[in-house]
């Protein structure tokens, strides 16, 4: 059996040629891996990510920090969802005929005119005047859209799961009927916020609206774990893209060749920071832990909202920082410190958490680690608000993941080996 035949196994980039039946993949298949279609969605919700970190940085740099982050919030929790959302359908329903790629290509098209919308938002948030959400509801809705129409397929072809299905329609056409309503009404702007929040809430939970107790979608753990895993690789590009904003202003001469110490030291400590968040993330075997924890995929799934956001937030604190080395910037050196400082301590924080939780341990080891990582960042902040170099400082908040990371390879691998092993002999009893 190839591909191309109806019941075979997508993902190797070979279209079946004819509609194959959505009627659920085998959760325990062994090999299962992320297939290009995924990848490619990945890249254009990477694009978006992006537009988001620099219109985020730009506003921060420009001294508007509340605003800033409320609206970077806004678009990060939106993106965030979408792709959570593809992301669990394709693990659990994923065909990859022609069907469900056209479908998905509906999705890029909703990604883009979202990511399109996003200027248009943080300006208005920062302008102070009607939010702006027309562009960017109008890519979410025909992303939503998509999957409507992918759930109506599983719906129908898989009798098990037809009442998940047409509910999972019915909840997520409702909260697309009221995004279109707050975007293209003028309703006052804390009423706007207000509505946004219960809205976004009802997103977060449609997981256990539609499915409730009818019993979980067939997803395959490894291979959720796998596409987290290349999310946070390629919204860790923004950190690539952070450290290349923070010092291609400072290299001297026409040729670009003149090197200052400050370009040298913004570079390692971008670079620095990006590979130690990697690090960390890597150090979890979430795959694993799913496959005893089944029953806290919605705890992993959206408990990774504050993961991406921190990362996004870095690589953008990254872009503030060589905002104010070339002096386009209204912030002190302590609020530029604490721009990249802060959104490291939330990544790192969330990260512990979700170790904790979904392993149901804790460990004095990893408070420990914890407390030196926050000890870190405040040094980082303390020296730049003595008047230390910012790149200096900088350096300073690059080592707080390698707490992390020295600690696990001396010390903590140990400590969560004996926490899957535990893990594992719950399981077995």
């Amino acid at each position: 059996m190839t591909d191309s035949e109806p019941g075979s196994t997508p993902g190797t980039g070979r279209v079946a040629h004819q509609r194959v039946p959505m009627t659920g993949r085998d959760p325990e298949q062994h090999g299962r891996v992320s297939t290009p279609l995924e990848l490619l969605l990945d890249l254009t919700f990477v694009v978006a990510v992006g537009t988001a970190a620099e219109q985020f940085a730009e506003m921060l740099a420009g001294g508007h920090a509340a605003q800033a982050v409320a609206a970077f919030v806004l678009a990060m929790v939106a993106i965030c969802i979408a792709w959570i959302s593809f992301s669990w359908f394709a693990s659990a329903f994923g065909t990859d005929d022609w069907l469900y790629r056209a479908l998905t290509m509906v999705q890029m098209i909703g990604v883009v005119v979202f990511a399109l919308g996003l200027p248009a938002m943080f300006h208005s948030v920062e302008d102070g005047g009607r939010l702006e959400l027309r562009a960017m509801v109008a890519g979410y809705v025909v992303m939503r859209v998509a999957m409507v129409l992918q759930w109506w397929r599983a719906a129908r072809d898989s009798p098990p799961f037809h009442d998940i299905g047409m509910a999972m329609i019915r909840w997520t056409v409702t909260v697309q009927a009221a995004w279109t309503v707050i975007a293209f009404t003028h309703l006052p702007r804390a009423a706007v916020f207000a509505v946004f929040a219960v809205l976004a809430a009802l997103e977060l939970m449609l997981p256990v609206l539609g499915q409730g107790g009818a019993g979980s979608t067939p997803w395959h753990p490894h291979h959720v774990a796998e596409r987290y895993s290349l999310f946070a690789i390629i919204t860790l590009g923004e950190g690539v893209v952070g450290t290349v904003a923070s010092s291609g202003g400072l290299l001297g001469g026409a040729d670009g060749t003149h090197w200052t110490g400050t370009a040298v030291a913004v570079v390692v400590a971008g670079v620095g920071l990006t590979f130690g968040m990697w690090w960390v993330y890597f150090a979890t075997p979430f795959g694993d832990i799913l496959v005893h924890r089944r029953s806290r995929g919605y705890l992993f799934g959206y408990g990774h909202i504050p993961v991406f956001l921190g990362i996004a937030g870095a690589g953008a604190g990254l872009h503030v920082a060589g905002l104010y080395l070339e002096r386009h910037s209204e912030l002190s050196s302590t609020a530029v410190v604490l721009a990249l400082a802060l959104p490291v301590g939330v990544y790192v924080l969330t990260i512990y958490l979700l170790h904790a939780l979904l392993l149901s341990a804790r460990d004095r080891f990893h408070l420990l680690l914890i407390s030196l990582t926050l000890v870190v960042l405040v040094v980082a902040a303390a020296l730049a608000a003595a008047g230390a170099a910012l790149s200096v400082c900088l350096l300073v908040v690059m080592l707080a993941p390698f707490v992390t990371v020295v600690g696990y390879e001396t010390v903590g691998h140990r400590h969560q080996r004996r926490m899957l092993d535990d893990l594992a002999r719950r399981d077995e009893v």
